[in-house]
């Protein structure tokens, strides 16, 4: 890796990138839908006014990557909003995003961060094991394209 890759914590500057690295990889598999577009518009007032958080990765003075964690009622976390540039993937940033994430769900105190892909997105998924998910039992979702829920328990956590 040429230059370092730094996880920084999103400022209102990143929402257009935050808005373009997830409409890139949304658009190129899916279709975007009215949850995406209200989460990608307002991530402020959807995810961080609402207890959550949203990392950004740069890389060679470019934003390449973020990922957002989702307070759910309950005080657990919901894993979004990952994307990587095409440019930048393979540099190993979905992996420290997802680290940086759940560090800081279990900072916050959940007992688990749980999340919703698609099967198609093997790339996503072998990231996602890697991390330490496991699959669990689909339950209805608003996103038409979510076919698997994936859920890591904190360890040391019931």
């Amino acid at each position: 890796m040429s230059a370092a890759v730094e996880i920084i914590a999103y400022r209102p500057e990143h929402q257009a990138a935050f808005r373009d690295l997830n409409h890139e990889w949304i658009t190129t598999y899916f279709t975007l839908e009215e949850l995406d577009r209200r989460m990608l518009d307002d991530p402020q007032g959807y995810i961080l006014d609402a207890g959550g958080y949203i990392f950004m990765a740069q890389h060679a003075g470019q934003t390449v990557g973020t990922c957002a964690l989702i307070r759910e009622p309950d005080g657990n976390f919901e894993l979004a909003k990952m994307a990587v540039s095409p440019k930048a993937q393979g540099l190993g940033i979905g992996y420290r995003l997802g680290q940086a994430a759940i560090e800081q769900a279990w900072a916050a105190g959940a007992h688990h961060v749980e999340l919703l892909s698609n099967r198609k997105l093997t790339p996503a998924l072998t990231l996602y094991r890697k991390l330490g998910f496991v699959e669990a039992p689909l339950v209805p979702s608003e996103y038409q394209r979510a076919n698997i829920k994936m859920v890591l328990a904190r360890p040391g956590a019931e």
